[in-house]
């Protein structure tokens, strides 16, 4: 899970929004400050450009094999689109067939009302800590359709005051983190189910107003006790 901040975004500029929910992926790069090396590599494949340039790379490597039919491979774009359809249709993606029998409807059922469920208590918590009172908050949740390799997920909390991206502290983060995707709910199992149900973005949202006064003693009383 890349998890979008202010604290773990090296492009902060890419953060601005002007819109809830703001999806990033697939139409804004965002980079890690720091990460880990799979992450990196994960964000890197899920440039389009690269995934072409490795589809390609067997013709590049024939045509400097076989000199004398480099001009004819280079002048065959035809059987060049028809390996990237199949790689990027076949390979990186599941068939419709595929993509519905992922999970049955009562596991998807199931698994979304967990998501519900969790999204209303981390925002909850991030909202009664802080002291909102208004401004509905969303928890955006992306992830990539590609099932063939590790999943790639971005989460962010965006408010509708401003609209802004919280900048989540690291007691925040840590929060989300933890208890988001732990199991049976996993990063995998949430993809299956946007994948059999063709869910591109799981936009959860929660009204400030709608916290109970003692939700918010209780977080205030947790951050207290955390020292923070």
């Amino acid at each position: 899970m890349f998890l979008l901040s202010h604290a773990t975004v090296l492009n902060r500029d890419a953060l601005r929004i002007r819109w809830v929910p703001r999806k990033f992926l697939g139409l804004t790069t965002v980079w890690p400050r720091g990460g880990s090396f799979r992450l990196w590599a994960r964000l890197i494949f899920e440039r389009e450009g690269l995934r072409y340039s490795l589809t390609l790379l067997p013709f590049v490597i024939a045509a400097l094999v076989w000199r004398e039919y480099a001009v004819v491979i280079a002048q065959a774009p035809i059987p060049m689109l028809i390996v990237i359809f199949l790689v990027e249709s076949r390979m990186l993606r599941a068939s419709e067939a595929r993509r519905k029998a992922l999970v049955t409807e009562d596991q998807a059922d199931a698994g979304l009302d967990t998501l519900r469920a969790r999204a209303r208590a981390l925002l909850g918590r991030i909202a009664a800590r802080r002291g909102l009172k208004s401004g509905r908050l969303h928890l955006v949740i992306e992830q990539s359709d590609m099932l063939r390799v590790p999943p790639l997920t971005l989460v962010s909390v965006q408010s509708e005051e401003g609209p802004e991206l919280l900048a989540l502290d690291a007691p925040e983060r840590e929060m989300l983190t933890k208890e988001l995707f732990a199991p049976p709910l996993t990063e995998r199992a949430l993809q299956h189910i946007g994948l059999a149900r063709r869910i591109e973005v799981h936009d959860l949202t929660l009204d400030p107003a709608t916290i109970s006064g003692h939700a918010r003693m209780s977080a205030l009383m947790a951050a207290r006790s955390a020292g923070e």
